[in-house]
């Protein structure tokens, strides 16, 4: 039979997880969680992990597999991906990967170029400064060492930014000159599916999600975290602004605000990384539009997809 990868993809709070659990439901398979943050124990509210009851519904790889204490790379996301979804292929034709880290599903689907180990004390040393001079630092430094990656490479995403300043420092080359835009061939058939939404009707459920997230204690677990507010896995929206709050830096109405609005912006950066990429059939999160969407495509590729 023809073995399948259904990677779903889509802007933070569009639902994807809801819609994820129905298809894994229908297919009687797995979820490979394809999230850069859901897969620390340690965060659950403020990165919208499934719950426990929906963890319990089907199975999920990905998903409290790591602690805020690992760094991991989105080549780390491939090795365990591809391991995971070979599990669920001796058991099921069907594999179904689902998030909204844009390189982690790049990773998945198209492979990465090997970029030589760098040393620890290189990338902690750039987020430290990151935390302590901000945005406009990892600028300067990005524009004085590496103009290349200045060009063609994000420019207000930091997590990307300090990446690319370690490859620098690290290797003396850009990270720009590792990408080969080379993809590897993967023995499966890859079904690319995306969720889009009308952005006042997306940026309102993401206002709502916010709101329901601080109901739910999310200034508890940021609390709870604030000796770890360095760590890589804690440089993320919806703790990083609650972070400020307890240092005295702003005030909490001003701190649940900015959530919301880098939600937002985080948002629109994920709909123009998936915009770009076209094998992705795009819908409404509507369960039965993209359930026909998927074996209209199984159907059409079937013929030319590699054989296991």
């Amino acid at each position: 039979m023809q073995k399948t990868c259904i990677v779903l993809v889509g802007p933070t709070a569009i639902g994807k997880t809801d819609l994820a659990i129905q298809l894994a439901q229908h297919f009687s398979t797995e979820i490979i969680s394809a999230d850069s943050r859901q897969c620390y124990q340690e965060l659950n509210i403020g990165v919208a992990k499934p719950t426990a009851s929906q963890l319990k519904l089907v199975h999920h790889h990905f998903i409290n597999s790591h602690t805020i204490h690992q760094l991991l790379s989105a080549a780390d996301f491939e090795h365990y991906a591809l391991s995971a979804i070979d599990t669920i292929f001796q058991k099921n034709d069907i594999a179904l990967v689902v998030g909204g880290t844009g390189l982690y599903i790049k990773a998945l689907c198209e492979g990465l170029d090997q970029i030589p180990a760098v040393a620890e004390n290189i990338r902690t040393d750039i987020v430290h400064n990151y935390q302590l001079f901000g945005f406009d630092w990892l600028t300067q430094q990005l524009h004085a060492e590496d103009e290349l990656y200045v060009v063609h490479g994000e420019m207000k995403n930091p997590q990307r930014m300090m990446r690319a300043l370690e490859v620098k420092r690290g290797t003396g080359q850009s990270i720009v000159s590792f990408q080969s835009k080379l993809k590897k061939q993967r023995p499966f058939q890859i079904i690319k599916i995306g969720l889009q939404l009308p952005r006042v009707s997306l940026y309102e459920r993401i206002n709502t999600r916010v709101d329901i997230m601080m109901e739910a204690g999310l200034l508890d677990e940021v609390a709870q975290l604030q000796h770890f507010q360095s760590l890589n896995a804690l440089q993320t929206v919806g703790y990083s602004e609650l972070f400020d709050y307890f240092n005295g830096e702003i005030k909490l109405e001003d701190a649940v605000n900015l959530i919301k609005q880098n939600t937002r912006h985080y948002a629109k950066r994920q709909m123009t990384w998936f915009a770009k990429d076209p094998e992705i059939t795009w819908h409404s999160p509507d369960f039965l539009q993209v359930l026909q969407s998927i074996e209209i495509l199984r159907n059409q590729t079937a013929k030319t997809s590699p054989q296991t």
